[in-house]
């Protein structure tokens, strides 16, 4: 239903719309509700779509409008025309008025989450089944008799539409279940359906380049792959001749295997991204492509689609760029630490093979790291910790650790952005990945939270140039991450779009995603728009970017969506390892103030999320030991009180209230 609507508000064409949508278009159409022009259905201008949301306290609700990026609508109580939380609905917005943008609600379509989880609980002897995402009831069809026989911690998987059990999960007891529970919340599934399996199996194995004459046979150069240790699915591979300044960045074609209204490429589409949890991945592709056909392995022939990329000795300007399908064979498959331990000089080759890559590894070193010196003169450089988590075989925290940055992670990545930044500039229209820069608001907020914690922001001629004076302030006083973290909170979201208005975080005029294919959709799209444009078919072309708004809007979602999945399991299993080490005292740093204490675990385990409750002033940034009191395992929710302070951080100044 989100979907539908997100396709409405930019212009849905008539042979677009499916059989189970073909009713509802045609009755909001006879309804006025929608506008019918030229084979294209569309919300007129005076209508929105969006999600409801009601705060917690005060009257009326908030429109989350879908499909334009415009301010939410404010809807009065008497306006909701029975909506409630979280309720998709089209809405009619009020023109003329002065004051919040508002507007009244003229249909209530669906739910915004068409999935839900509920338990079965016992309060005050009392069996219920509540909504695991905030614990109120969830409105499920269940008899008295079946809920009887249901034991405590009984999950359900919940068709919001219909409010029926479609599938018993298991029990909030067993570790196991949580990676269900964070699936069916969004309807994911790791399985594809087998006409989807038997198609991607059908491909042949083996890359034959006889059967591929209008390919540029690159088998002769040394490409090599650099991922994590556990990745198995190689997007991307690289190869550097320093005599010549000249990058190659080839990148798994799997535009060639996965075409447009195949069963592999609707499956895509609703998958979006790749999902990636501590203990496994849930792949975009059937894994006979993503870690098998598409991916980049070595001492093999594959497909890929190849940027040449020569760049200015002393400008590290790209002068000449070329694309091209090929066929390439990677001559080695590295590791991130292999690389590092190359770069310390503790590897060193063994066969003709690992020559010849490693030959090139320390002039490419050289290379990206001018390159990301002169990109940060202009873009920012933000430590955005990322916490990796390992599991034992019944999924129960082992440890955790903060990921680090190392050469080998920017040599890569500043590969990528090059062949990102090239692909952008082939095309006006199509997917862009943009970051436009922060609100005005959003600053003024973030200059408070500074003054607070007593760095005081002397505002420079330029964003950039106040933005590195505060990292550097924050620098002299060991607070690099956290304030790092606060100016990506008052950041806008980098989001796909249609049309380019750069990256502000990247300091990039253009960019977009092109790096990615198996793990991304957004990526596919950019291969099948550029293939289209170097073929001069502008029907093809025409035909990719005809429903594009609407896309780039979904794929943002998806990613959205993809993102909360890792991160509530994440959630999921600290809230487990809180109630192993319910009323210890573990240490703590305060992370959030407003409107509530949200402190994150420092040791003995890194990361976990506390909802604390104290009495005592506290200030931004404060090292704390703080007692686990109760854990609900249903929402993932951990509380805590703040026992005693450990120190004022290094270099915070002011006096505490």
């Amino acid at each position: 239903m989100k979907s539908l609507l997100v396709r409405l508000t930019q212009g849905l064409y008539e042979q677009d719309i499916t059989d189970g949508e073909r009713p509802l278009v045609e009755e909001w159409h006879s309804r006025g509700v929608l506008e019918h022009e030229d084979g294209v259905y569309r919300l007129p201008s005076q209508y929105r779509a969006g999600i409801v949301s009601m705060p917690q306290s005060g009257s009326g609700a908030w429109l989350q409008v879908l499909g334009a990026n415009v301010r939410d609508l404010f809807v009065d109580e008497h306006d909701l025309g029975g909506a409630q939380d979280g309720d998709l609905v089209i809405v009619r917005r009020r023109l003329g008025r002065r004051g919040t943008p508002s507007a009244k609600v003229v249909l209530v379509v669906g739910r915004a989450e068409s999935y839900g989880v509920a338990y079965v609980t016992v309060r005050n002897g009392v069996k219920s089944v509540l909504d695991i995402r905030n614990d109120h009831p969830a409105g499920v069809t269940l008899d008295p008799a079946e809920l009887a026989r249901c034991d405590e911690g009984t999950l359900f998987k919940i068709d919001n539409r219909t409010n029926e059990i479609m599938e018993v999960l298991g029990n909030l007891a067993d570790p196991l279940v949580d990676e269900k529970i964070v699936l069916a919340m969004y309807n994911k599934h790791d399985a594809f359906d087998e006409e989807v399996e038997k198609l991607a199996r059908s491909f042949d194995p083996v890359v034959d380049a006889a059967k591929f004459p209008d390919r540029k046979d690159l088998r002769g150069l040394p490409f090599c792959t650099i991922d994590p240790v556990t990745a198995r699915d190689f997007d991307d591979a690289v190869c550097y001749l320093p005599e010549s300044n000249t990058l190659y960045v080839a990148i798994a074609d799997v535009s060639h295997y996965v075409t447009p209204f195949g069963p592999i490429d609707a499956e895509a589409i609703y998958r979006g991204f790749s999902i990636y949890l501590p203990h496994r991945s849930i792949p975009m592709l059937p894994r006979a492509l993503s870690e098998t056909l598409c991916s980049l392995q070595p001492h093999v022939d594959r497909l890929a689609y190849v940027f040449r990329l020569v760049l200015d000795p002393d400008t590290l300007e790209v002068t000449e760029q070329e694309l091209f399908e090929a066929i390439i064979h990677s001559r080695r498959r590295f590791t991130y630490e292999e690389v590092d331990r190359f770069f310390e000089g503790k590897l060193a080759a063994r066969n003709d093979d690992e020559k010849s890559v490693m030959s090139y590894l320390n002039p490419l070193h050289e290379l990206t790291d001018a390159l990301r010196a002169k990109r940060l003169r202009v873009g920012f450089d933000f430590r955005s910790e990322e916490l990796e988590m390992t599991l034992d075989e019944q999924q129960n925290i082992v440890e955790t650790h903060v990921a680090e940055e190392t050469p080998s992670h920017a040599l890569i990545e500043d590969c990528m952005l090059l062949a990102n930044k090239a692909a952008a500039s082939m095309f006006d229209r199509g997917v862009f990945r943009i970051h436009e820069p922060p609100k005005p608001s959003k600053l003024q907020s973030l200059f408070t939270e500074l003054a607070a914690i007593g760095i005081m922001v002397e505002q420079k001629e330029s964003l950039k140039e106040t933005i590195t004076a505060i990292q550097e302030e924050a620098k002299k006083r060991g607070l690099q991450a956290e304030v790092d973290t606060l100016i990506i909170r008052a950041q806008q979201r980098a989001r796909y779009a249609p049309d380019n208005v750069g990256h502000f975080g990247l300091g990039f005029e253009r960019y977009t995603h092109f790096t990615s294919p198996i793990r991304r959709y957004s990526d596919l799209i950019v291969h099948r728009l550029l293939k289209a444009i170097q073929a001069g078919d502008k029907e093809e072309s025409s035909y990719v970017l005809r429903n594009i708004d609407a896309l780039c809007f979904a794929i943002s979602d998806k990613e959205r969506e993809a993102a909360d999945i890792e991160l509530r399991f994440m959630d999921r299993k600290f809230a487990r390892w809180a109630e192993a080490h319910r009323n210890e005292t573990v240490e703590a740093r305060l992370l959030g103030t407003d409107p509530d204490l949200d402190a994150e675990t420092t040791s003995p385990l890194r990361g976990a999320h506390l909802k604390l409750s104290t009495d005592t002033p506290l200030l931004l940034f404060d090292d704390i030991e703080a007692r686990i009191d109760n854990i609900n395992l249903a929402t993932a929710k951990i509380h805590a009180s703040f026992e005693k302070r450990i120190a004022s951080h290094a270099g915070v100044s002011g006096e505490r209230p």
